[in-house]
């Protein structure tokens, strides 16, 4: 593989402190991933249906305001997706566009981000669009290979008859992951985590979510060359990722096959 872009390279220098070996090690996994995964994870086309639909819906959108800390909100509004006309691809497509859109900010990849999610109203077809199969390797997959700060995620109105659906997906994530999850029963609860500021109208804020949805369809407009550039990158070979068999302790010594890839991190200067 050939990358060279500062703005890329620093989104994985950044969420492993500028550790290079584990740098080198994620930027492997994002790119096995996308291509593994690349029914989901590649043509990220935000002006193709039905990901444009769905994503005009209102699922899934990204606050204009940042909140105290500095963080891009991405709220999520389970409610809205009809699980009888989008599948999972679409689900899936919806949110890489999302995260890469953001990724490209270098304040977000510093700070991070707060994911507010309300599953209010989700039925039985949406539970079931995934297997847990399914579910669970792309959850643990996603958390290794995408280079993403989560500081937060605050989950609203799980009912209690879908405590159980709750549970397993909380259960996939590791340790660090589970601890940044908060249940609220309650706008006011939220509200004393979140800024209502941050949140559509329909949640406290000031801003309705159709508004805050066209404008966030508007700033992915502006950056969908960038997002369909990404499928130029392909990664030949995935003998350099460590994995649990053959990681032996030492990440570093899996590393001699990739000096290309050690080339371009040495050739940045980075804050």
């Amino acid at each position: 593989i050939v990358v060279s872009d500062s703005n890329f390279l620093l989104r994985f220098l950044r969420v492993k402190k500028f550790s290079l070996p584990m740098a080198q090690q994620m930027l492997l996994k994002y790119l096995n991933f996308r291509q593994t995964f690349s029914h989901m994870l590649q043509n990220l086309d935000v002006l193709c249906s039905p990901v444009h639909e769905l994503i005009s819906s209102g699922y899934i959108v990204v606050s204009p305001k940042r909140d105290k800390q500095g963080r891009r909100v991405i709220i999520t509004t389970a409610g809205r997706f009809d699980p009888y006309k989008f599948k999972n691809v679409d689900m899936a497509k919806a949110h890489m566009i999302t995260y890469e859109a953001c990724l490209d900010d270098e304040q977000t990849q510093i700070a991070g981000f707060t994911h507010v999610g309300d599953v209010a109203d989700v039925s039985a077809a949406f539970i079931t669009l995934w297997s847990p199969t399914e579910f669970s390797t792309i959850v643990k997959w996603g958390e290794q290979s995408v280079p993403m700060r989560h500081k937060e995620i605050h989950i609203l109105n799980v009912p209690t008859a879908l405590k159980y659906v709750y549970d397993f997906a909380h259960n996939r994530f590791s340790e660090k992951m589970k601890n940044r999850f908060i249940i609220h029963n309650s706008l006011e609860e939220l509200h004393k985590k979140v800024d209502p500021q941050v949140l559509p109208k329909e949640y406290g804020g000031v801003m309705p979510l159709s508004q805050m949805t066209d404008l966030w369809m508007k700033e992915l407009i502006s950056k969908r060359g960038q997002l369909l550039a990404l499928d130029d990158m392909k990664l030949l070979s995935n003998k350099g990722i460590m994995t649990r068999k053959n990681n032996n302790n030492n990440i570093y010594g899996g590393l001699n096959g990739i000096a290309g890839l050690q080339g371009s991190f040495r050739r940045l200067e980075v804050d």
